[in-house]
């Protein structure tokens, strides 16, 4: 469990990008090392077989641990020293009880759902979702028995309820999966509404489960526990890696929601593995400064962008209309805008590929949240499986951009786009 002594000096609570530096990890248990080593081992030696019948026992719950007890080292599926104190400080930005690191964030994902849901168990999800988690939900879980039911940015609850009954009947709400901010249209779901719909849908001490992608905004924008949510997912890969150097993906939440979620992760060897977490260690120690600069930088580029006359809208969330009801939720659920957008640029996709196309400084690339600003086009790469009717039902249309923006000056990254814009308007055909 949690150390919380480390996190008081004098009465004064210490802040997450402060105990980012050396929480969860004690020098002098690894030979005054300043940072964690890399425990690059595949297994553990016990100094008895008395310990290492207790070790199982307490990582197979055949026994309660002791006050203050963790369990201890046994083989690295199971737990590895680099990704323990991964996870406790994955915990620290929502004062979560309980972290999970994964292999990706895929992976993460896929165990939560797996964990939990079960044939005749009706999963309930806001669109548009990432590709990869559309494809999970829409083809994948519905070869197992679950039934998939999505609903849009722009349904209230009594809108989603009426959805649930039509199309799931009698059959059991076990889970609401959420993407909020949406990729990569940036549109809100309202967590406190999707927890009131998962506790009027309790049956007894069952509760569908409140899951919310957080990788658009990260732990330093949105704290989706505080707005009722039971899990939250990441994608590691993103701003909490953030450097376009590993793959990983993160779990938090209460214990009594996670656990579950690290059985399976066992007997499925979804985790990371020991550099990925060391990686994710250092990654951290930087979240603050890169996110701070990233929305910094982002909001002057959306600006720039906005008032383009090759760009017919710019979706950001500090650019919100003050009548839209997305801003009064955008005020209540989050804490900043972040840095991630999506803009329509004219002429449909031949003109978003002429715009990307030129781009010099920012990257052509997938991905997003790394120091690095980077584009892409939506409904031809990340979200390329998503259904044709679901594109134009969600707004991924041929013109659509997405960017994200990075760590540069801000000045740098608008000549680059105001040069970019001005290609992806078609030549006559004596210039071609």
């Amino acid at each position: 469990m949690r150390n919380r002594r480390a996190e008081i000096i004098a009465g004064h609570h210490l802040q997450p990008e402060s105990l980012s530096m050396g929480y969860g990890y004690k020098p002098e248990l690894s030979e005054g090392s300043i940072k964690s080593p890399i425990f690059q081992t595949s297994t553990f030696v016990f100094r008895s077989a008395e310990e290492g019948k207790h070790f199982f026992q307490l990582a197979t719950g055949q026994v309660a641990p002791e006050e203050g007890e963790r369990p201890g080292l046994i083989y690295s599926r199971i737990n590895n020293p680099d990704l323990e104190i991964l996870e406790d400080r994955l915990c620290l930005w929502e004062d979560a009880e309980m972290g999970l690191a994964f292999a990706s964030g895929m992976a993460a994902i896929a165990t939560t759902l797996l964990t939990y849901l079960r044939p005749g168990d009706v999963l309930l999800h806001s669109e548009p979702l990432y590709g990869g988690t559309t494809h999970l939900v829409n083809d994948m879980l519905p070869e197992l028995g679950v039934l998939s039911v999505p609903f849009d940015a722009g349904m209230d609850a009594v809108a989603i309820e009426r959805r649930l009954h039509e199309r799931g009947g009698d059959r059991p709400l076990r889970m609401i999966l959420l993407e909020t901010p949406a990729n990569p249209t940036n549109d809100l779901i309202d967590i406190r509404m999707c927890a009131d719909i998962a506790g009027r849908r309790a049956s007894g001490d069952r509760k569908p489960l409140v899951a919310v992608d957080n990788t658009f905004l990260g732990p330093l924008w949105q704290h989706p526990l505080k707005h009722g949510a039971d899990l939250v997912l990441y994608s590691a890969t993103k701003y909490l890696g953030g450097h376009s150097d590993l793959i990983a993906g993160a779990l938090i939440g209460p214990a009594e929601h996670v656990k579950p979620v690290a059985a399976t992760r066992t007997y499925m060897g979804t985790m990371a593995d020991p550099w990925t977490g060391w990686l994710l260690m250092r990654s951290l120690e930087t979240l603050h400064m890169r996110m701070s600069r990233q929305a910094e930088t982002a909001g002057k580029v959306a600006r720039f962008l906005a008032e383009h006359p090759r760009v017919s809208r710019v979706r950001y969330l500090d650019l919100l209309d003050p009548d839209d009801p997305q801003t009064r939720l955008y005020r209540r659920q989050c804490l900043g805008p972040g840095a991630m957008m999506a803009f329509e640029v004219e002429g449909g996709e031949a003109g978003a590929f002429r715009f990307l196309n030129r781009l010099r400084l920012v990257k052509l690339a997938v991905s997003l949240g790394s120091t690095e600003s980077l584009a892409e086009h939506p409904a031809t790469m990340t979200h390329a499986a998503v259904p044709p009717e679901e594109k134009l039902r969600t707004g991924l249309t041929d013109g659509l951009v997405r960017l994200s923006v990075g760590v540069e000056d801000p000045d740098d990254l608008i000549a680059d786009l105001a040069q970019a814009l001005s290609a992806s308007e078609e030549q006559p055909e004596e210039d071609r």
